[in-house]
């Protein structure tokens, strides 16, 4: 008779113990998920990639003012009446995003317009009032890529993407001219809280871990993507597609049409290059194979620089890269050795 009571009681006390496991389990994936997300970080690697994004923004912002007229305006390539029948979707999907600038006909306002997109763009690289100024030069990119649909290519995706996480941290709380007025101001800014919120420390914070985690993130959708995309086609599968971009006239900065008599070596390359796009965002995450992903990655990006003739767009993806590099380590080359303790920061 003492039986079924037995197995009631083993039941109930096998229920209890899965259930204390399945919290746990939740619990740990949540305080991983919080300290992945959440655990302060110091802005100094956020600091380089905003002086290189900004020299970027205003170099592209530059080379386009040489003929403004010939993408802004009513006389532009892509007049303003045709990129608002795109936007409509008047010629098939919608899929060009909304800009003011289409609405825009006058030259000497649309010239204006372009100077104070320089100026901001300039403000973001040498670190003056970045709270405000980072989060300008993001807009005024991205309503300048928006009217430019059909003229753009990957340099002007990751300069914004980039300008976008940068405007979310205090990005200009190092290496910048914010930081020396910091310094001169003194204790006055840290009795001040808009003067401190203008004019940020370089403390770990939260903002900074958000920004970093979110490029991160999105590097490796890109990535991933980019590596399944390339996967669709027949020539990455029979490892020729390396040669096709290389031996392409209309991209070759230096002839590399030799390495040809050696057929085994770009097979080699176009399987490793899917394989490394692909898995990008598994590999880049353990401290093992960071380096290695890491390095594949100058390598890449590095070779189109230099051979296929897209020197800026191969930078900024070295750059965008450098998201992976722990802010403790550039702090450490960076900062003078002190006799205070420091907090530590954990690696990214």
């Amino acid at each position: 008779m003492n039986r079924p009571k037995n197995l009631s009681s083993q039941g109930r006390e096998l229920a209890s113990q899965t259930s204390a496991a399945v919290v746990a389990w939740a619990a740990a994936w949540v305080t991983a998920w919080d300290r992945f997300w959440f655990t302060p970080q110091r802005p100094h690697t956020l600091a380089l990639i905003r002086i290189a994004t900004g020299c970027m923004l205003l170099y592209s912002q530059a080379v386009l003012a040489l003929r403004l007229d010939d993408f802004l305006g009513p006389n532009a390539w892509v007049d303003n009446e045709t990129i608002a029948a795109l936007h409509r979707g008047e010629f098939g999907p919608a899929v060009a995003s909304r800009s003011y600038l289409w609405r825009i006909d006058s030259p000497a306002l649309l010239w204006a317009h372009h100077l104070l997109t320089m100026l901001a763009s300039a403000c973001l690289a040498v670190g003056l009032l970045t709270r405000v100024t980072a989060p300008l030069a993001w807009f005024l990119q991205l309503m300048l890529v928006h009217r430019m649909t059909g003229t753009l290519f990957g340099l002007d995706q990751i300069t914004t993407m980039l300008a976008m996480y940068l405007m979310l941290a205090p990005c200009g709380a190092v290496f910048s001219i914010d930081a020396r007025i910091r310094k001169r101001l003194g204790n006055a800014v840290d009795d001040n809280k808009w003067l401190n919120r203008l004019f940020p420390d370089d403390s770990p914070s939260i903002m900074a871990a958000i920004a970093t985690r979110l490029a991160q993130v999105h590097l490796c959708v890109i990535y991933l993507f980019g590596g399944l995309w390339k996967a669709r086609g027949t020539t990455w599968w029979d490892g020729t597609a390396l040669w096709f971009a290389v031996a392409n006239l209309e991209y070759q900065s230096a002839n590399l049409t030799w390495l040809g008599r050696f057929p085994g070596i770009f097979s080699l390359l176009t399987h490793l290059t899917v394989f490394w796009e692909v898995f990008y965002c598994a590999l880049v995450w353990p401290k093992l194979t960071r380096p290695i992903v890491l390095a594949i990655a100058v390598a890449v990006h590095g070779g189109i620089a230099m051979f296929l003739g897209m020197v800026t767009f191969g930078s900024m993806m070295i750059v965008a890269n450098a998201i992976f590099i722990p802010a403790a380590l550039i702090a450490t080359w960076t900062e003078r050795p002190s006799t205070e303790p420091k907090l530590r920061e954990p690696a990214v």
